[in-house]
């Protein structure tokens, strides 16, 4: 298994930036690794990726040295178990809420004896065909990044237990979902919204897992950054959008 260098940096110390695909291409893979991220998101909860799409993607991040992680649907074994075997580097757990269900990530992430992931000759494992298991065991346990999201009023209320699983790297902040819960649903900004994140903020703080997030623009990432943040993302669409206005309305 390969080097998690986004695990590394983590754990070094470092910010990582990533960006969330939600479409089933290798080729559009190819093409972002080439801009210097330090792991790229396929996110199969919100997009429509497979998979078999998934593993097409791993190997287009791979080739770069990009780090590939996935966001799965739900927190369920054979889901989970589908898109690690595709050799993603990473996992994005949505909508975990208790230090139980933090625990089942753990379990359905890593193998013995850290967790009871099925293990197979796919191919996360070299299809069996360099190193025995036992060393494969060892390293994927070693080199997986897992990430909690964070996105509900009772996820908050139950983080002081849930930072305490010392196998998550990143506790993530959704603020979508989170302003959903807070019943003032796309509105990020909102008093109470804010309230929660600076509250996720202290709790991971005191622990030893990375902060992550979501940004919309530069700006947010920066200030995220200065906030402690170490795990920063931002969706294509939030790149290639203003992009493409600005260029349509100068060139008009």
């Amino acid at each position: 298994m390969r080097k998690n260098t986004t695990k590394a940096k983590l754990k070094a110390g470092e910010t990582v930036f990533g960006c969330f695909v939600r479409y089933p291409s290798a080729t559009l893979i190819d093409v972002l690794g080439y801009q210097g991220w330090d792991f790229i998101v396929f996110d199969a909860e919100h997009g429509t990726i497979e998979p078999r799409d998934c593993e097409d993607m791993v190997r287009a991040a791979e080739l770069h040295g990009v780090t590939p992680i996935v966001r799965v649907t739900t927190n369920t074994p054979p889901v989970i178990l589908r898109f690690m075997d595709t050799g993603a580097q990473g996992l994005h757990v949505p909508w975990v809420n208790s230090l139980d269900e933090t625990q089942a990530a753990v379990r359905s992430v890593k193998y013995h004896p850290l967790g009871a992931r099925g293990l197979a000759g796919v191919r996360a494992a070299n299809y069996g065909q360099a190193g025995s298991f036992a060393e494969y065991v060892q390293q994927a346990n070693d080199e997986t990044l897992l990430v909690i999201h964070i996105e509900t009023a009772e996820a908050i209320e139950q983080l002081e237990r849930m930072v305490t699983v010392a196998e998550v790297d990143v506790f993530f902040i959704g603020p979508t979902d989170l302003s959903h819960s807070l019943g003032v649903p796309g509105q990020p900004q909102h008093p109470l919204v804010q309230a929660a994140m600076q509250r996720i903020v202290d709790t991971v703080a005191g622990s030893n897992a990375a902060l992550g997030i979501m940004v919309p623009t530069l700006e947010a990432a920066r200030a995220w950054r200065d906030r402690g943040a170490q795990y920063i993302t931002i969706v294509l669409e939030s790149l290639l959008t203003p992009a493409a206005r600005t260029y349509l309305q100068g060139v008009r």
